[in-house]
């Protein structure tokens, strides 16, 4: 089987998202799958599908820099990107990808961790979806579904912003934020930081593309994108540029008009469980879930799974093992793929914001 390759060099920052969401909209099931790459020009800052902008950015440092903000079609967590991290987009039909989202992550991964090993890295696989060296982090995945498509994506770090990372991300206190620069200090690493010197993008490129015809069992043709193509990734570029689509997270319960009253509480809570940060926001009255906002740098499939199960917790409630219950219920019937989340995980969340 071909796979596609299409480079699209440098790219302004929406675009260098709008590249690989445009071009999952085409894909039709017996398509060649495709494999992008894209560096951005300039710098922006990226939250995943399932966070909500208001947690987990600093808004006013964005807008005082010029650092836009958008949202992918992607789980994971907010991230500060710059033209030093080239991505890589798999962008596959349903039927010729993997279907389970650990498997998703296994199958993908495995040619860029040989890629890094080919360049002297010695990277490993750290599930649900990272890649360590030494105990370092040097990049992060994440996959989705998009139309008829599973998009698998990451990238390569050829150097790493961590001071704007760390002012870009709303914190409770600058002490706070200090610890968090230090932490990714130490916590992430680069090619640079590996090897002194980092390759060439077309050293790197040359050798992930050796690695996909070993691993994956595809030959790299380079392509170009076709009209229909551009056509679709003009449209996603729009769409990222869209408010309403950047801050839907947030938005839904207040937007609801719900007033609070007396045994009527509006609260937040966080939860850490292995496949990510769960955050909640959550309206209870007299003991019982009234409405429900779950968001978070987690991946799951389908890309609402998350949201309906927030639906079909109303009225539970708010009792630790009630709220297990009837989360393992809703995962199990609405065929929710989360991977790291369980129902206790769901039920910890939410009571962490019943219980403050």
């Amino acid at each position: 089987m071909e796979l596609r390759v299409i480079d699209f060099g440098q790219q302004p920052a929406l675009r260098s998202q709008a590249v690989y969401h445009g071009i999952a909209k085409t894909i039709k099931a017996d398509d060649t799958p495709v494999l992008t790459l894209v560096n951005p020009s300039s710098p922006y800052v990226c939250v995943g599908l399932h966070q909500d902008v208001g947690l987990e950015v600093d808004e006013e440092y964005c807008r005082e820099n010029d650092l836009p903000i958008t949202r992918r079609h992607v789980g994971g967590g907010a991230v500060f990107l710059d033209q030093n991290q080239m991505f890589f987009h798999f962008i596959y039909p349903q039927a010729k990808a993997p279907r389970r989202v650990t498997e998703i992550y296994s199958f993908f991964i495995e040619p860029v961790i040989q890629t890094y090993h080919a360049l002297g890295v010695e990277a490993t696989f750290r599930p649900v979806n990272d890649i360590h060296v030494n105990g370092r982090k040097i990049g992060g995945t994440g996959a989705a579904s998009v139309g008829d498509a599973t998009i698998m994506v990451g990238s390569f770090m050829f150097d790493f912003d961590v001071a704007t990372m760390a002012r870009c991300l709303k914190v409770p206190s600058e002490k706070f934020r200090d610890k968090l620069r230090q932490g990714m200090a130490d916590y992430i690493t680069t090619l640079t930081r590996e090897l002194g010197t980092p390759p060439q993008r077309d050293v790197v490129k040359q050798a992930f593309m050796e690695q996909i015809t070993k691993h994956l069992g595809v030959t790299p043709v380079m392509s170009q994108a076709t009209a229909a193509e551009l056509e679709s990734i003009d449209a996603y570029e729009a769409t990222l540029k869209d408010p309403e689509w950047t801050y839907q997270k947030g938005r839904r319960m207040v937007e609801g008009g719900v007033k609070i009253a007396e045994s009527t509480h509006l609260t937040q809570g966080a939860y850490k469980a292995p496949g990510g940060l769960i955050r909640v926001q959550l309206l209870a009255k007299d003991g019982g879930i009234v409405d429900l906002e779950i968001s978070g740098d987690f991946t799951v499939f389908p890309d609402d799974g998350m949201d309906r199960l927030a639906d079909s917790l109303k009225g539970c409630a708010l009792d630790p093992d009630a709220l297990n219950a009837a989360a393992e219920e809703a995962i199990e019937r609405l065929g929710i793929d989360a991977p790291g989340i369980s129902s206790a995980d769901i039920s910890a969340a939410v009571m962490s914001a019943h219980t403050g």
